[in-house]
């Protein structure tokens, strides 16, 4: 099930969800640019779990922060990018709008983080990076159904030769997301390389997930919109 846009409008301009999407264009066609060179940057300079654990991270530490947060916004292909984008302008707008530009920033990059080191927790010995906005994006959508489990999700439906377009509602349409990844995540345990484990970091998504709510909270989030002075209109 493909999301192409929810229901719920945003009050303000998503100027940090605009700034993602634009910097994770800006480093997948950095990341086009090297050609033969990817894997190499990739290796030296994205996170990779295994150094977590054998403290041999390129920058001096085991929790490679600087991979860390590089490795959010670089992506292993087209669709990669294409899926994690779509996601993140979606969903990202309306927790931006309750949480502030300031504080989302801080919101995603910690969701950021939380993702990739429950990747890493998970799956210790997993020596290729892990790579995508996959894991951050995971968090905003664990904070999107906490505020929005009303929401309708316009979803494009494939049944077969049939292509639909139906409406879920967000406390279906996300917990079986999280579903999907969670048994996905179960069956890759084990793996050491990335076709092992589907070429999907499953944890990343997972950790993200739980991690959204409880950061937004203790960014100082509220369910509940504060009554404004005036009605404000709709950016979307």
């Amino acid at each position: 099930m493909i999301p192409l846009r929810d229901d719920e409008p945003s009050h303000s301009k998503p100027v940090v969800t605009i700034a993602l999407i634009v910097a994770n264009v800006a480093f997948f066609v950095y990341e086009l640019s090297l050609g033969a060179r990817l894997q190499e940057f990739l290796m030296s300079a994205a996170f990779v779990p295994a150094r977590m654990f054998d403290g041999g991270a390129p920058d001096g530490g085991g929790l490679q922060l600087g991979g860390a947060l590089l490795s959010m916004f670089l992506h292993g292909g087209w669709a990669h990018i294409g899926g994690n984008m779509l996601f993140l302008w979606i969903f990202g707008d309306n927790v931006e709008d309750r949480l502030g530009h300031l504080r989302f920033i801080v919101f995603y990059l910690a969701c950021g983080l939380a993702a990739t080191y429950a990747q890493a927790v998970a799956q210790p010995d997993l020596a290729v990076p892990t790579v995508g906005a996959s894991g951050a994006i995971a968090g905003v959508l664990g904070a999107y159904l906490l505020l929005y489990p009303a929401a309708r999700i316009h979803t494009l439906l494939f049944l077969g030769f049939l292509i639909t377009s139906i409406q879920v509602p967000a406390l279906v349409y996300l917990p079986v997301w999280f579903l999907l990844q969670l048994l996905s995540g179960v069956a890759a345990l084990g793996a050491q390389t990335s076709a092992e484990a589907g070429g999907v970091a499953w944890f990343a998504h997972i950790g993200g997930f739980v991690a959204g709510p409880l950061l937004f909270f203790a960014l100082g989030g509220r369910r509940k919109r504060q009554r404004e002075p005036r009605r404000a209109s709709p950016w979307r």
